[in-house]
Parts: C-alpha cells; sequence; structure tokens
C-alpha cells in the first residue's frame, strides 16, 4: 500500500510549525529584537516570502507561540483531568514536573523573550493579557474545592493570582538560582499548594 500524501492543510500546519520552531531558537539566541524575520528565514531554511505567507508580522508569530504554549498547558490539564485523581489532587502530586517545566533552559528563555516584549509593545501585552484570561479559568476550575468549603469568588480570584504568580515566578528563579535544591522546594511547595487549594475562607 502506497504511503498516504499529507493534504494541503496538513502541509501548511507542518511549515508554520517549521517557521515557528526556528523562530523560537532565533527568539533564544537574540530575543525579539534580534531575531530579523531574514534571520527567521535563514533558520527555517525558506525565503523572507515565504515567511510571510504564513506570519503577517513578527506580532503574530509571536501570538502564534503564545497560543502554542496555551494549548500545552490545555493538554496538560486535560491529562490531569483525566488521570482519574481528584483534580486538586493531581495538581498537587504532579508539582514536581511543573516546577522541572519550569526550570527548563529554553523554555524560561523564550517565556521570558515574551513577557519582556509584552511589557513594550501594546500589541504582544494583549496578546499576552488574552491568553492569561483564559488561563485564570483553568486555575479556578482546580480550585473548586475551595469553593465548596464557601470561599468566594474574590478571594478564589486572589488564591489563583497567587498562584500564577508561584508558578510564573519559577522562571525568574530558574535564571536566579538554577541550582537550587528542588527536592525540598518540591516538599515546600506541596504544603504551599495545599494550602491554597483544599484550606477554607480566610479569616479577617
Amino acid at each position: 500500500m502506497s504511503e498516504a500524501v499529507p493534504n494541503l492543510s496538513q502541509r501548511a500546519a507542518a511549515r508554520r510549525q517549521q517557521i515557528l520552531d526556528a523562530a523560537c531558537d532565533c527568539v533564544r539566541r537574540a530575543g525579539f529584537h534580534g531575531a530579523s524575520m531574514a534571520e527567521i528565514a535563514h533558520a527555517a531554511g525558506l525565503s523572507v516570502g515565504q515567511i510571510y505567507r504564513y506570519f503577517e508580522n513578527k506580532e503574530a508569530i509571536i501570538a502564534a507561540i503564545v497560543a502554542q504554549d496555551l494549548a500545552d498547558m490545555r493538554a496538560r490539564f486535560a491529562e490531569l483531568t483525566e488521570s482519574g485523581d481528584p483534580l486538586v489532587d493531581a495538581v498537587i502530586d504532579r508539582c514536581a514536573e511543573a516546577l522541572d517545566k519550569n526550570f527548563e533552559p529554553d523554555r524560561v528563555a523564550l517565556i521570558l523573550e515574551v513577557m519582556a516584549e509584552a511589557a513594550r509593545n501594546p500589541q504582544v501585552a494583549a496578546i499576552v493579557q488574552d491568553a492569561d484570561t483564559v488561563e485564570r479559568q483553568l486555575v479556578l476550575r482546580v480550585l473548586d474545592h475551595a469553593r465548596s468549603l464557601g470561599c468566594g469568588e474574590a478571594e478564589l480570584a486572589a488564591r489563583g493570582e497567587v498562584l500564577s504568580m508561584i508558578y510564573d515566578g519559577m522562571l525568574t528563579r530558574a535564571v536566579n538560582n538554577p541550582g537550587a535544591d528542588r527536592t525540598e522546594i518540591v516538599r515546600v511547595l506541596r504544603a504551599v499548594l495545599e494550602r491554597i487549594l483544599t484550606s477554607p475562607p480566610l479569616t479577617s
């Protein structure tokens, strides 16, 4: 039997991914301002014109990088949901995996570049903030146990923000203190997560 030939949409998706992978490599090495469309095209083995067939500008490439990261987060969240364990337990049990992921040098370099660009580029800031809105909804699902204990929406939102601060902060700690004792960090992190995710409402 002959091998199936990829259809046009499959080829287009593969070409987009080829460009994204090249862009990510360039950004890690030189930052967004240092990674020109010409350099991205060279890294992808394509012409600049071919790049523009798939991405209107560099902001469109950033949007695709952020969307790719968000899709990865959704996939991991689906894994946790389908694991058979209560969601809150699955999140706590896999905190070591999350720590390791947020200490990966390639991921750290790329995400921090995206955040740096968002701090100075309103278009990129809007892309990042839209993705964060989706992420907050996922985090609130993890906090359903705390909601069942009587936590109000304002406190749940605050707990979600603290969780995001913890996980987002791992990226800067990976740069500032890459040799930190992760075994001890995970031990403390589990206790912190249990407190945030499973405790009743805080008293004033």
